[in-house]
């Protein structure tokens, strides 16, 4: 890239930055969460088709992405470079970080299900500690022959599915915006979680419970405290 590239590219991204409601979303996003247009112009006060406006800006500097998850639409920061470059603005301007409150109860913020595989807090924790561990890795989720052995011995079903479902991939968590663990890897998770009593499905609700068992076995096989 050219010089006079870099300069257009640079003033581009400046301009995108410089209004103060755009700025705003990109303060929220810095979370690591994903949003919804209508969310995202509640937390900034500014009309929905506004906020679609300047989003709609934001992408074409890809400062931000789109993810689907069935009829929705939610916003995240594109990668982590952008992460880092408004980190870093955000330490020029000062003041504490804006959030955005989430009104999903706090049980199923938590632990509950989504289908037949696990979601919430807990989940979206436990997705990142398989790639932390390399049990997981890519884009497409790779089972690594290390993770392959490791949940195997806690009685998880690695064999891939007969249907065309996807073996492993992320499903955007409801109340967590970011990634918990989908596919036939994930259902086989928490079959054999529920197998072993780690965790318990409550029958009026799609939350679940951790038990004692399960919170030393997440301590120990996943390094996760609760």
């Amino acid at each position: 890239m050219h010089h006079d590239e870099i300069d257009q590219r640079l003033a581009a991204i400046g301009a995108a930055i410089a209004d103060r409601s755009r700025a705003r979303m990109l303060c929220l996003l810095m979370d690591g969460r994903a949003y919804t247009a209508t969310e995202l112009s509640s937390a900034v006060d500014i009309a929905p088709s506004t906020a679609s406006s300047h989003l709609a800006r934001l992408l074409d500097q890809r400062l931000i992405a789109c993810v689907k998850q069935g009829r929705y639409r939610y916003f995240r920061l594109a990668d982590g470079e952008v992460a880092a470059a408004l980190e870093s603005l955000m330490a020029l301007a000062g003041g504490p970080r804006p959030v955005v409150k989430s009104s999903t109860p706090t049980a199923l913020q938590l632990a509950r299900t989504c289908y037949d595989h696990m979601a919430g807090e807990v989940a979206v924790t436990l997705h990142n500690r398989l790639f932390a561990q390399e049990w997981l890795r890519g884009d497409d989720y790779q089972l690594t022959p290390q993770g392959r052995s490791a949940l195997e011995r806690l009685g998880v079903d690695c064999a891939p599915p007969a249907s065309r479902r996807h073996f492993a991939c992320g499903c955007l968590d409801w109340s967590e915006r970011r990634e918990h663990l989908g596919g036939a890897l994930g259902a086989a998770l928490l079959a054999a979680f529920e197998r072993r009593s780690w965790v318990r499905k409550q029958l009026d609700s799609r939350q679940l419970h951790i038990t004692p068992a399960g919170k030393k076995a997440l301590a120990a096989h996943f390094g996760i405290s609760l």
